[in-house]
């Protein structure tokens, strides 16, 4: 898990890259909660999320966003966080440049950045977003939304209650052309306190369905 410091557009950005074997092996972008909030790279659900990627083979990077832990800057209320995971996905990029695919992950605050980066980039394919903040801030630019992926999240969440994200849910499931999987953990609240497993059991099932890694049978 080697340490990575690269460039962002506020200054030097500090992350973790797990590479992979493979050239052209997917890339996976893992975005983390409101660094106002104490969000870091390494929350345990943005942890999680990062190995679940690599132990299927992608090159995978988690970061701080700007002014959280090495990263320079000053938190920007997302604008400045949007360009730092673009760079972030150059940076990527540019250390595996065969990479056939790309899939971004974020939780709350790293779900509403990483939805805005997938309508900038094509090369975008999933997306799993865990508790995006419907309620928070304006998803109104997932218009029409490019890309397949998971929106999961608890029903006891007090901070995005879940009428929001069910509401942007039903807005996205009316777009052709994309599937939207939307999932529920029982008793979860934002952090997901004591469902951390069942978070990670159901992204991963519903990434290694995606991939093509389990059967008809087990779906």
């Amino acid at each position: 898990m080697p340490e990575v410091i690269f460039n962002g557009p506020a200054g030097r950005l500090e992350g973790r890259f797990h590479p992979a074997k493979k050239r052209n092996a997917p890339i996976a972008l893992v975005l983390h909660l409101h660094p106002q909030f104490g969000g870091t790279m390494n929350n345990q659900i943005v942890y999680n999320m990062y190995y679940m990627f690599a132990k299927r083979g992608f090159a995978v990077l988690r970061f701080n966003f700007r002014g959280v832990g090495r990263s320079q800057g000053q938190f920007d209320h997302g604008q400045g966080e949007l360009s730092d995971a673009a760079a972030a996905l150059d940076w990527v990029q540019t250390v595996h440049p065969d990479a056939r695919a790309c899939w971004i992950a974020g939780f709350s605050f790293g779900a509403w950045i990483g939805m805005q980066l997938l309508m900038r980039r094509p090369e975008v394919e999933g997306f799993i977003s865990v508790a995006p903040p419907a309620n928070l801030h304006d998803f109104s630019f997932l218009a029409p939304c490019p890309s397949s992926g998971l929106i999961i999240h608890g029903d006891q969440d007090k901070v995005v209650p879940q009428k929001d994200v069910q509401a942007l849910v039903d807005k996205l499931k009316t777009q052709k052309g994309i599937t939207i999987d939307h999932q529920i953990v029982p008793g979860a609240n934002h952090f997901f306190e004591n469902n951390v497993d069942v978070l990670m059991d159901d992204c991963s099932a519903y990434l290694d369905r995606r991939l093509g890694l389990v059967s008809e049978e087990q779906r």
